[in-house]
């Protein structure tokens, strides 16, 4: 065995980057990606944003042979191979569950016949579904949620018992999952099926869970792609970004670089070893205020519209305490967002999409997903 690492999926936005960083430190990169038409186009083929130096081997990961074969004199592997989107996870659950559960299990049961040395699961900020609040008390509420009598009413915060709005807090790993979506709940089994994995067969075993990440060699025509890529797209093309509720709702962004590092430090770190961590920025933004600077760094003078629509499994506000990862892997953010955003901005300009925004959002509202 040598440092040959696999990583499953890692020919979508952040297992390129995963692979150029552990590329850069000396480590033989192995990908399993079935360059899913949705991310990679009808095409199918391997993307030019790939390092060279990446082995791609084309397979499913919920084929055990093209598993097995993957792994073969490998020491490690990143476990990233996933469907992503909250809306249509909620009108493809086969799917979803398929791919992220079904996928998993291949991977383990394959893992007991080629262990490795480490391996590490790409978890989501989404199984928190609303992150931590505060009460008017300054107690800690875990468990807030929005009903849908309250959102079809546009009343997008959360409240305590008495109408009196929570204030949302950073979010730390201990907070207790409060799952919105059928996405959600498939991370939240990819989670825990590799920490259980690893502690079971004594395979140290990482989940980090990653917050909304953006960068270059997102899927511009992939309407269930990161929101700033969308919010590119949609400018690109000179159409207004679509903003859903009232645009004040709080998320973590952070650049797809320090994710990727923060990939490699859990890769190395022992101390890592049967964590979930956050990977974010350790900072908010409103959406609304989010759509203001990517148009500014785009030089785009169009304003988003705000179209006070509510998504099933949408929620309200969460973003990210890394202090865990801080301590644990010494991971520090180092793309402010205002850099980040103009090196999304030059690389957008020179890409092409298919805008399919507007044909994604009617899809949810023909289901009754969007209201």
């Amino acid at each position: 065995m040598d440092d040959t690492v696999l990583i499953t999926g890692g020919a979508g936005f952040i297992g390129s980057h995963t692979a150029a960083e552990l590329l850069s430190r000396g480590y033989r990169v192995r990908v399993l990606d079935n360059l899913d038409p949705q991310v990679h186009g009808p095409e199918r083929r391997r993307p030019a944003y790939l390092d060279s130096d990446v082995e791609l081997q084309v397979g499913d990961v919920r084929d055990p042979a093209a598993v097995a074969r993957a792994l073969k004199g490998v020491s490690s592997v990143f476990h990233f191979a996933a469907r992503v989107g909250v809306g249509q996870s909620m009108y493809e659950m086969r799917s979803y569950m398929d791919t992220n559960v079904g996928g998993t299990a291949v991977l383990l049961e394959q893992l007991l016949k080629q262990p490795v040395a480490r391996l590490v699961v790409a978890s989501s900020m989404s199984i928190y579904g609303e992150g931590l609040y505060r009460d008017a008390h300054g107690q800690l509420v875990e468990d807030a949620e929005r009903d849908a009598e309250q959102v079809r009413q546009g009343r997008w915060e959360v409240y305590d018992d008495e109408g009196r709005a929570l204030q949302p807090v950073a979010t730390p790993e201990p907070k207790r999952p409060t799952l919105s979506s059928i996405y959600a709940l498939s991370k939240m089994d990819q989670e825990r099926m590799c920490l259980l994995f690893g502690q079971a067969y004594h395979i140290p075993a990482v989940a980090l869970r990653f917050f909304n990440a953006y960068g270059e060699n997102q899927a511009l025509s992939n309407p269930y792609t990161g929101v700033l890529a969308i919010f590119g797209s949609r400018l690109l093309h000179r159409r207004p970004p679509l903003i859903f509720e009232d645009g004040l709702q709080r998320r973590d962004f952070i650049h797809v670089k320090d994710l990727a590092r923060a990939c490699r430090l859990a890769l190395e770190t022992r101390d890592a070893a049967g964590r979930a961590l956050n990977i974010g920025s350790g900072r908010s933004i409103t959406i609304g205020d989010l759509a203001a600077e990517t148009a500014r760094a785009m030089d785009s003078d169009i304003a988003a519209t705000v179209t006070g629509e509510y998504r099933t499994g949408d929620i309200r506000h969460c973003f990210a305490d890394i202090s865990a990862a801080r301590d644990i892997l010494g991971f520090q953010p180092q793309v402010a967002l205002a850099q980040g955003l103009l090196e999304l901005s030059e690389w957008l300009s020179r890409q092409e999409s298919v805008d399919r925004v507007e044909e994604a959002r009617n899809e949810l509202v023909a289901r009754g997903l969007a209201v």
